[in-house]
Formats: C-alpha cells, structure tokens, sequence
C-alpha cells in the first residue's frame, strides 16, 4: 500500500520546490562552505520570493565561485561590474557587493569562533536545533526573539541584507529551527 506524501503548504507543486522542501529544507548544515552558500542566497533573497532565488542557484553557484568564502572576500569592483552584466542572478549592485562584505566578515567571524556554525550555534538553546511542533503553516512565525539577537549581532559586526525574517529563513533553510508541520511526511 502506498501512503500519500504530504508536505508543508508552502513548497506547492514546483518540482524543484518540492525537492527543496523534501531533501534540504529544516535538515541541520553543518558545514560552513554551504552555511556561507545559504547566507549568499538568503541575502539574495531579501525583497523577492524564495523560489526566484532557488531557481537560480546554479547560477550564483557559478558567479560566486562554487560558494568558496575565500574567493568571494577576494572579489574587486571588476568582479562586481562583471557581476551586474551576469542574467542568472539578481542585478542588484548593492545585494553584490554585499555578499563580498558578508564574505569578508563571515571569515572575521570563523576566525573568532572556530566555525561559521559555532558562533550560530552559541545563539540556540544548549547549542541544539530547535525542532517545532506547528499544526498549520500559519503557526509558522516570520521572526523569533533569537533570529532578532542573531541578525542585531550581525548587523553589529557589519553583516548587511541579514534581517531577523531573513535571518529567521536562513535558520530554517539552515536546520537550526525544524517548521514542517506536524503532519509532514517530512518531519524528523
């Protein structure tokens, strides 16, 4: 007997919506090379629907070299006015030159911490995931008390398109907060 899937609302019926949702979405990161891939993205995502971002993933995989930190820190205005000429990702000089900003910073912050994920995890309560128990998508909040103290912290240290909402997104895009819904075939 096959049992129906059922997934949380939001991930509708994009097939690359669904695959995000099922494979990556509430699954802990631990590493920094992708903790540093979802902080390019989410940024990116400031302003614009998740989906328009991970549609071109590919794309800011390719312009921002495979997500590699130390390039990225690296980049010049050169690299940021070639950029701007790039049609996979999102013009927008400003989200650019932010990213090789927050590249710069998230190695201040590896330096100081061990880890981009040890200085997360010093946020979270016993240094763990939190794993939610919502019954409906409108449960979902859009910003915790700990996503404000990470994003201030960050603004703080000069981190910018990072936000408590895209902070709040980037901890569940992260695995340090679990949302699907109670009823998700993909809650763990």
């Amino acid at each position: 007997m096959h049992k129906e899937l059922i997934r949380c609302q939001w991930s509708g019926s994009d097939k690359q919506y669904m695959d995000y949702h099922d494979n990556e979405w509430g699954r802990q990161v631990k590493d920094d090379k992708t903790l540093f891939e979802f902080l390019i993205l989410e940024s990116a995502q400031a302003g614009l629907s998740w989906i328009t971002i991970l549609r071109r993933r590919s794309a800011y995989k390719e312009a921002f070299s495979d997500f590699d930190v130390d390039k990225v820190a690296a980049y010049t205005a050169q690299d940021v006015d070639a950029l701007l000429q790039d049609s996979g990702i999102i013009k927008h000089r400003n989200k650019i030159e932010s990213t090789i900003t927050n590249a710069q910073l998230f190695k201040k912050v590896q330096a100081e911490f061990g880890s981009f994920y040890d200085y997360l995890y010093t946020f979270l309560p016993e240094g763990q995931p939190i794993i939610n128990h919502w019954e409906s998508l409108s449960q979902v909040p859009a910003t915790t008390a700990i996503s404000d103290k990470i994003a201030k912290d960050m603004k703080k240290r000069g981190f910018r398109f990072f936000g408590s909402t895209i902070c709040y997104a980037y901890m569940q895009a992260v695995g340090m907060v679990n949302d699907h819904i109670e009823s998700c075939s993909f809650k763990f």
